[in-house]
């Protein structure tokens, strides 16, 4: 498929609130028709207003468009960035709804998330199939650029952040990969596993390390639903026992520092670092490095092949009724 054929291009994300009222809509949004308990719900929501009841995400996509705008102006393609969200404004379908409006006949769709999951790709797909059926006829054909997880240009800048956090140290301190943890079913039906570990070793060896490790985070199932262990906190207690005292946490399943990096990494597990006294550094995301940033503009001519079946929605088990049963639970974006 050539360049000429899109006239747009759309950034495909997870939305997030912009302030303390829409925290509890949002979250409502999530985890619709989940039968996710009120008080689980307004627990999470703590976590958005301990940061003033706004995401992070938001800001951090119109960077990411901002720079993406101003690559394409200076050395093209000529097209227009949108962008839709799956759980807040700007919501997909109104998005797709403006782009026809606009006269955009084929648009190519990056969506943030890096490795392959049913939350993490195959849900944004259908996300994108619903928009456009919503907005019926005329709407754009969107068609999803490959994965990235594998890409240099997400695998290289990675690196580049990691080794800016090992530089604060004066021996190479022991490295913690990180990605936010799903159930087992979802785990064992699908690449997100199997493409972490290929990444994190991937990054190891270009840092020249074998001391590394891929651990989980922000789990947010019922206790009764095995998900992917060890969970970051627990991990670092591990260590500290072991004798550890310098760590970098390296997020790779995000690509920007949102609510999960915010919460789950700069405040609870630095927190326990600080309280164990070990010397912790959380090395950044990707974010708009010009490297990552030039890649997603030159996947807009390459499509999402998924094997057939791959990443099938999981089976919920029955919601709980305390304040553990699931509230988000999504890898990536």
């Amino acid at each position: 498929m050539q360049t000429g054929e899109y006239d747009a291009l759309i950034v495909v994300s997870f939305g997030g609130p912009e302030k303390p009222e829409d925290v509890m809509p949002f979250l409502e949004n999530v985890t619709r028709g989940r039968g996710i308990p009120r008080a689980r719900l307004e627990q999470v929501a703590e976590h958005y207003l301990h940061f003033g009841g706004r995401s992070p995400i938001n800001d951090q996509n119109r960077a990411l468009i901002a720079a993406l705008q101003e690559l394409l102006a200076a050395e093209g393609p000529q097209i227009p960035v949108y962008w839709g969200n799956r759980n807040w404004h700007p919501m997909l379908a109104d998005t797709v709804r403006r782009m026809k409006q606009d006269g955009i006949k084929q648009a190519a769709a990056f969506i943030t998330s890096a490795f392959g999951s049913y939350s993490g790709c195959k849900q944004y797909k259908e996300d994108i199939e619903r928009a456009t059926a919503e907005v019926g006829e005329g709407a754009p054909a969107i068609v999803p650029t490959a994965q990235f997880w594998d890409h240099p240009g997400f695998l290289d800048t990675q690196t580049e952040r990691i080794r800016e956090a090992f530089a604060q140290f004066d021996a190479q301190p022991h490295l913690v990969f990180t990605a936010h943890s799903v159930p087992l079913s979802m785990a064992s039906t699908g690449p997100y596993v199997e493409q972490l570990n290929q990444a994190c070793a991937h990054i190891a060896a270009a840092l020249h390390t074998e001391d590394y490790k891929l651990v989980w985070q922000s789990r947010s199932g019922p206790p009764t639903q095995p998900w992917l262990e060890p969970d970051i906190l627990d991990y670092i207690r591990e260590r500290h026992a072991a004798g550890a005292r310098e760590l970098v946490i390296a997020p790779i399943g995000f690509i920007s520092d949102h609510m999960e990096v915010l919460y789950d990494l700069d405040t609870e597990a630095i927190d326990l670092c600080n309280e164990l006294g070990v010397t912790t550094v959380r090395a950044a995301t990707v974010g708009t490095h010009p490297r990552f940033v030039r890649m997603i503009r030159d996947m807009i001519t390459t499509t999402r092949n998924c094997a057939p079946g791959c990443c099938p929605k999981p089976q919920r088990p029955a919601p709980a009724s305390g304040p553990s049963a699931a509230a988000t639970g999504r890898p990536g974006s």
